[in-house]
């Protein structure tokens, strides 16, 4: 399921106005903000106050997979102490 969801293209890495209008139910700035803080959802904003969400992050958050817990500073090195 979840290699199904990095599988699918994506044309841009964030939500357009319009998306975003969908998925919150707002047009305006405000309220969209308001929505997306009571349903826990991240969100960067533009210099202008505009909230940016990404894509693979909403795409995550809609099917109902946490997003707690990653990170993109969380990588993965593997030991190679044992290697000679």
């Amino acid at each position: 399921m979840m290699s199904a969801l990095f599988e699918m293209s994506i044309d841009t890495e964030m939500l357009s106005k319009n998306e975003l209008v969908e998925i919150t139910g707002s047009a305006r700035r405000f309220d969209q903000i308001a929505w997306l803080d009571m349903h826990a959802w991240n969100y960067f904003k533009t210099k202008a106050g505009e909230p940016v969400v990404g894509r693979l992050y909403a795409r995550l958050k809609l099917a109902g997979i946490s997003t707690a817990g990653m990170s993109t500073t969380d990588v993965r090195k593997p030991d190679m102490s044992k290697v000679r």
